[in-house]
C-alpha cells in the first residue's frame, strides 16, 4: 500500500509530501510511501513504526532492577530503566532539523543526555566473517547477487574467510537495478536474513548472521583448529608413541610432524616421506595443492596425491603414516608395505581418539554481519549546530555511540565510521529509503553539561519519563550482552 514519488498531486490538498529523504514522495490519505516507513495519516506525515525502548531488567553489577522503585504512575515501564533507541524514531532529513528524541534522563546522580536518530547511509555496507578454510573463490573477485555485483572477496583471516558487501559504489555508483539488489540484499543481511550469493571463479554461498555458513550447497559445521603447523605442535605430544609420521593438509601451512621443531623436540626420527609444496621452514609447506573445497581447504580429495616421493633409504615397511585436515574432518591411516607403498588399514584407537579432539577443538563455523558506515555531516548537524566538535567529542570519549543500543567500534581518525555486529542490535532494526540507502538506528550518549558545550540542541530535551509515555512506542527487553550506554561516558 505504497505511493511512488510523483511530480503533480494535482489539486488534492489532503496529500502529503514526505521530507524525510530526498525521494519526496507524496502519499495519498491512508497510504504510506515508496519506503513503507512514512505514511498519510489524518493529513499529517507519522513515522509507522513505533520507536522502541529497550528495557533493563538487570544492571551491570548482575542485579536485578527494582521494580516500580517510584510511584505508580499507571505506566509499568519504568523510565529509569529504559534507553531510547533509534529504531523507529524518525530522520533529521532534510538535516536542518534537530534529531527527532533529545532525551535527557539521570542516572546515578548524573545528568545525561540520548540524541536519537535514523541515519540515512549511503556510505554503507557489511562485512562478511564465513568461519571455514573451504575456498570461496579469488582474492578481489566479484560477490554477486542475482547476477549484479555487490561487492568482493577481500583478505582471508585466520580460519575465516571475509566478504566486503554493499558500499557506495554499488548502492548509487552503477545501473539502478545493481543500487536496487545491493540495497535489498543489505537490508537483509543486517536484518538477520539469508543472503544467497556467487563468486566470480569461486564458490556459491548462502550466508546468515549467526548461521553456518552453506558453500556450494554443503553447511559447514567446524571452523579450523588451526594451520597445518599449529595442529602438529598442539597434538604432537598425544601422537608421539603410536605414530612415525604424522601430514596435517592445509591450504596455508601443511605441517610434517618428524620435520617439525615439535617432532624434533620429541626425538622423531625422519620418516623419509616427502611433500609437495614450498619448504617455508622446517616442517611447515606452502603451496601443496590449490585452493579448493577438499582437505584442509584444498582442491584434493585424494591426501596421497601431496606426497612428493618417499626415500627408500630412510623409510621402512610398516612405517604408520597419519593424513588429517585441519577440522579432522578427513583423516587417513595408512601403513607402507614392503614396497614402501602406503596402504589404507585401519585407525587404531588411539588416534582415533586425537582425530576426534582435533574436531572438538574446532569452533563452531558461523558467519559474522558486521554493519560499516559513516555518520555524514548532515546526521552530525541532528545532534548540535557545530557538528565538528561531535566528531571531537566522540574520539575524546566523552560520547559514547551505539546503534540500536548495540556498542559499536568507531575507527581512528577523521569522521565518524562505525562497526557494529548486527546480530547484537534488536530485531529488523534496519530500513531503506529508495535513493536506494540504509537506514539505520545511531544514538549518541553523553554527560548534559558536555551536550551543551559542544553546541547541543538543549531546547529540543525532552525527559525520558515523557517518551516512555508516548502512544507510538514498543518495549523490548534490553540485550543482556551490551553494555548498559547510561552509565556515564569515561
Amino acid at each position: 500500500m505504497t505511493d511512488a514519488p510523483a511530480a503533480d498531486a494535482g489539486p488534492n490538498t489532503e496529500i502529503v509530501t514526505c521530507d524525510a529523504c530526498p525521494v519526496l514522495c507524496r502519499i495519498r490519505p491512508g497510504r504510506t510511501g515508496a519506503c513503507d516507513r512514512y505514511g498519510n495519516f489524518d493529513g499529517k506525515l507519522t513515522r509507522v513504526d513505533p520507536i522502541l525502548l529497550a528495557e533493563r531488567t538487570i544492571d551491570q553489577n548482575g542485579e536485578m532492577v527494582p521494580f516500580l522503585q517510584n510511584d505508580w504512575s499507571g505506566n509499568p515501564v519504568q523510565p529509569s530503566s529504559l534507553f531510547v533507541t533509534g529504531i523507529g524514531s524518525g530522520t533529521t532529513y532534510p538535516d536542518y532539523k534537530p534529531a527527532p528524541f533529545i532525551v535527557s534522563s539521570t542516572i546515578e546522580g548524573v545528568d545525561m543526555v540520548t540524541v536519537v536518530t535514523e541515519g540515512i547511509f549511503s556510505y554503507c555496507g557489511v562485512k562478511v566473517k564465513i568461519d571455514t578454510d573451504r575456498y570461496v573463490g579469488p582474492e578481489q573477485a566479484a560477490v554477486r547477487c542475482r547476477g549484479e555485483q555487490v561487492g568482493h572477496v577481500t583478505t582471508a583471516e585466520y580460519g575465516s574467510q571475509m566478504l566486503a558487501l554493499g558500499g557506495v559504489r554499488h548502492l548509487t555508483g552503477g545501473s539502478k537495478k545493481e543500487g536496487v539488489v545491493t540495497c535489498e540484499m543489505l537490508l537483509n543481511l543486517c536484518n538477520g536474513g539469508a543472503a544467497e550469493l556467487t563468486v566470480d571463479g569461486g564458490a556459491a554461498l548462502t550466508v546468515q548472521a549467526g548461521k553456518p555458513p552453506v558453500i556450494n550447497g554443503v553447511q559447514e559445521h567446524r571452523m579450523r583448529v588451526g594451520c597445518g603447523s599449529a595442529t602438529i605442535g598442539m597434538f604432537a605430544k598425544q601422537w608421539h608413541g603410536h605414530v612415525d609420521e604424522v601430514i596435517v593438509v592445509d591450504d596455508h601451512i601443511t605441517g610434517v610432524l618428524t620435520e617439525h621443531q615439535a617432532g624434533r623436540c620429541l626425538d622423531m626420527p625422519p620418516s623419509g616421506i616427502r611433500v609437495r609444496g614450498r619448504r617455508s621452514t622446517p616442517g611447515r609447506y606452502f603451496q601443496v595443492a590449490e585452493p579448493g573445497t577438499g582437505w584442509g581447504g584444498t582442491d584434493i580429495t585424494d591426501p596421497l596425491t601431496i606426497i612428493e616421493k618417499i626415500d627408500p633409504k630412510i623409510a621402512r615397511p610398516g612405517l604408520r603414516l597419519l593424513m588429517v585436515s585441519t577440522t579432522g574432518e578427513d583423516s587417513a591411516w595408512l601403513v607402507l608395505d614392503d614396497t614402501l607403498t602406503p596402504v589404507p588399514v585401519p585407525m587404531p584407537e588411539p588416534m582415533v581418539r586425537v582425530v576426534e579432539r582435533i574436531g572438538e577443538n574446532c569452533e563452531p563455523a558461523l558467519c559474522t554481519v558486521l554493519f560499516m558506515a559513516g555518520a555524514g555531516g548532515s546526521l552530525r548537524a541532528g545532534v548540535t549546530e557545530n557538528p565538528v566538535r561531535l566528531t571531537r567529542s566522540v574520539r575524546d570519549a566523552l560520547t559514547r555511540v551505539t546503534c540500536g543500543g548495540a556498542p559499536v567500534y568507531v575507527w581512528p581518525g577523521g569522521g565518524i565510521t562505525l562497526m557494529v555486529d548486527v546480530t547484537r542490535m534488536p530485531a529488523n532494526a534496519f530500513g531503506y529509503v529508495p535513493t536506494p540507502a540504509i537506514v539505520a538506528p545511531i544514538e549518541f550518549t553523553l554527560r548534559r553539561d558536555d551536550y551543551a558545550a559542544l553546541g547541543g540542541h538543549i531546547d529540543w530535551l525532552q525527559p525520558i519519563e515523557a517518551v516512555a509515555q508516548v502512544d507510538r512506542k514498543r518495549v523490548t527487553l534490553w540485550h543482556a550482552g551490551n553494555p548498559w550506554p547510561l552509565q556515564e561516558s569515561g
